[in-house]
């Protein structure tokens, strides 16, 4: 089974930055076979490092983007479409709590988003709480998208850097494969190089979703190297 080890960079890291935390990565991990890593840096890099992480000669090292438009291409100022981020990004977050709490966005927006990364070739990484998870889920049972990875991030670990047991874990992924069997799922809440062996070796579990752990490269890449080893 694939498994994930995804970094959220959100705002942090200009272009310099986000170079050369790419160069230390590429010094430091070691590819698995069955893992594949993905890394959602700003949109303002995402151009150059699409370029720059095939210098690095990174293998099975795929870029996302944190977010995208509910509409498409047109007259929405400010907003970046599916169609635009696609060649650039493989991967897009979608319905994180944190563009959901700050900026508003409704559980439409998200499914709306979600239609529009896989109308084109975007694979979705939906996040989804426990509080709000049939809401957030049920208008999406039906979607044709066999490829979308769903991202179970407690709000509580994202706020106060405190991870959910892996037994409460392992209950919301249960839940989540019930309504939709066979996809993909990852855990997303204060993952560190520390304690992401526990959560990793949860049944049902394809990986992990890390937060502030992904912005220094030597921890990011230990998560992964430990997931590979596993």
């Amino acid at each position: 089974m694939k498994r994930f080890v995804i970094g959220n960079w959100k705002c942090h890291k200009n272009l310099d930055d986000a170079r050369r935390w790419f160069d230390t990565f590429a010094s430091l991990y070691r590819p698995a076979p069955e893992i594949e890593v993905v890394i959602a840096p700003s949109f303002i890099c995402l151009a150059q490092l699409a370029v720059h992480v095939k210098e690095l000669g990174l293998v099975r090292v795929s870029l996302a983007a944190q977010d995208v438009s509910p509409f498409p291409k047109g007259g929405y100022t400010g907003a970046i479409a599916a169609d635009m981020v696609r060649g650039l990004a493989d991967y897009v977050i979608v319905g994180h709590s944190e563009r959901r709490r700050y900026f508003h966005e409704t559980i439409q927006d998200v499914v709306n988003k979600v239609h529009e990364a896989v109308d084109f070739g975007l694979r979705p990484v939906l996040c989804v709480e426990p509080a709000s998870a049939m809401s957030q889920l049920a208008p999406l049972t039906d979607i044709d998208c066999e490829k979308m990875i769903i991202a179970y991030c407690p709000v509580d670990p994202l706020t106060f850097r405190i991870p959910e047991s892996p037994e409460k874990v392992g209950e919301g992924i249960g839940f989540i494969a019930e309504m939709h069997p066979n996809r993909a799922i990852v855990y997303g809440g204060s993952i560190t190089p520390d304690n992401a062996a526990e959560y990793l070796a949860l049944p049902g579990l394809s990986g992990v979703m890390v937060g502030a752990a992904s912005l220094e490269a030597d921890s990011f890449a230990g998560i992964c190297n430990l997931a590979g080893a596993r």
